[in-house]
């Protein structure tokens, strides 16, 4: 009865131990810009970060055209909060597991999605020296935001192994 008991608390000592070893697994292909996939491991938490837009330029001025300014710095704006809303929870941007970027046509780009400045921006927060992990991503352009000068909104998931 002793070995029984001994190797039940032995087996339960490496599932706790092979269990808190667990990592979220981001999946990308050599040189992607996003992950392909995220694979979570039982257990883990997820983290649901509503859609969130740019911060005016001024905090006193939100009806100029330029109030918020082009879609990269209205990524980057989005992206710095998100850093810091997911520190207040103790995580870091290496957590995102899946975004979701919706553009607006920029009229200054003829009504086309500025992809390319959303893009500059995310390369700062993700797949850096500092930062290696990928999420996946998903982006459309849409009509419009709540504001008209807003160019992106961005909602994120994130997940933490236990």
């Amino acid at each position: 009865m002793k070995a029984r008991f001994a190797f039940l608390l032995a087996a339960m000592a490496a599932t706790s131990t092979s269990a808190q070893a667990a990592t979220v697994e981001h999946k990308q292909a050599p040189g992607a810009m996003i992950a392909s996939a995220a694979i979570i491991p039982p257990g883990s938490t997820l983290y649901y970060l509503s859609g969130a837009t740019g911060a005016p330029i001024d905090p006193k001025d939100v009806e100029s055209p330029d109030a918020f300014g082009d879609t990269e710095a209205q990524t980057l704006s989005i992206f710095t909060r998100m850093k810091a809303q997911l520190a207040d929870m103790g995580l870091t941007m290496g957590d995102v597991v899946k975004l979701t970027v919706f553009l607006v046509g920029d009229p200054k780009l003829g009504g086309k999605m500025d992809r390319d400045g959303m893009t500059r921006a995310y390369k700062t927060f993700f797949g850096t020296a500092d930062q290696p992990n990928l999420p996946t991503r998903s982006a459309f352009q849409i009509a419009g935001l709540a504001r008209p000068q807003q160019l992106v909104e961005i909602e994120a998931i994130a997940a933490k192994a236990p």
